[in-house]
């Protein structure tokens, strides 16, 4: 079977048994993934996505109040009761260091779900794009979700998406075939930044990045709740060198 590459700019556009055998990439740029990945490198034991905000208490009533930390948010705003709301600077080692993070968003732990049935998943973020991209270079079955916004295409995921298909295109050694979705992300991407920035030539500055992630529905979002201090954090190209991995039976991210 040919090396395949396909990106589906909304989860449900991705059929689940199709991709079984593969690596899934779920990206959830602001800020579901960003945060996952700052959660891990501040020392998190595990992250654990839940579906729903009652899925995220009973699970917690599996362990001991001082082993877990609730985190997440519905429509931008923090969950009454979390100790936690979904801002990545939030996840620090006094906040989560050694703790097991039980974590519902509105969008990106459905992607997550989505993606059960592949064999690899992977958590993808600016913040640790390129350790990502490096992670993939020897995958022939390719499947990068974006998790949207309320439904809608998010232009912040579809850039990453983008991203990652330039680099595994251009660097990765392997002639993939690709969905329409996959040549329009990374399209979007080469024509969002100067060629030399989005061939990875010279660098993009964080506040360049954030720019055209505020652009985006979800960055519009954060930006009228007054969240602008994550779309900038989440713009922090690669931040972290880590890759977190999901593991679709248990639903542990580690």
């Amino acid at each position: 079977m040919k090396p395949t590459l396909n990106v589906y700019a909304l989860p449900q556009y991705a059929e689940p048994r199709e991709l079984a055998g593969g690596t899934a990439v779920v990206i959830d740029v602001l800020r579901a993934t960003t945060t996952i990945v700052h959660a891990l490198a501040a020392g998190a034991e595990e992250v654990l996505p839940c579906l729903e905000v009652a899925d995220a208490w009973e699970l917690a009533k599996r362990f001991s109040a001082d082993e877990v930390v609730l985190g997440g948010e519905r429509h931008g705003v923090p969950i009454d009761g979390f100790q936690l709301g979904n801002s990545p600077e939030e996840f620090v080692p006094e906040s989560v260091g050694g703790k097991r993070v039980i974590f519902t968003t509105t969008n990106g732990t459905r992607a997550m779900d989505r993606a059960r049935q592949a064999d690899d998943i992977l958590i993808a973020a600016f913040v640790n794009a390129s350790a990502v991209a490096r992670r993939l270079f020897d995958r022939e079955h390719i499947h990068i979700l974006c998790s949207g916004t309320d439904g809608k295409i998010g232009q912040d995921d579809v850039l990453l998406a983008g991203l990652l298909v330039e680099r595994l295109q251009r660097q990765g050694g392997i002639v993939y075939q690709q969905n329409a979705q996959a040549i329009t992300a990374r399209e979007t991407w080469l024509h969002s930044f100067a060629l030399p920035q989005a061939l990875g030539a010279e660098p993009i500055e964080p506040e360049q990045l954030a720019a055209e992630l505020a652009k985006s529905l979800g960055g519009k979002n954060l930006t009228s709740l007054g969240l602008q201090a994550d779309i900038l954090a989440a713009a922090q190209l690669d931040r972290f060198d880590i890759v977190p991995r999901l593991d679709g039976k248990t639903m542990r991210i580690v």
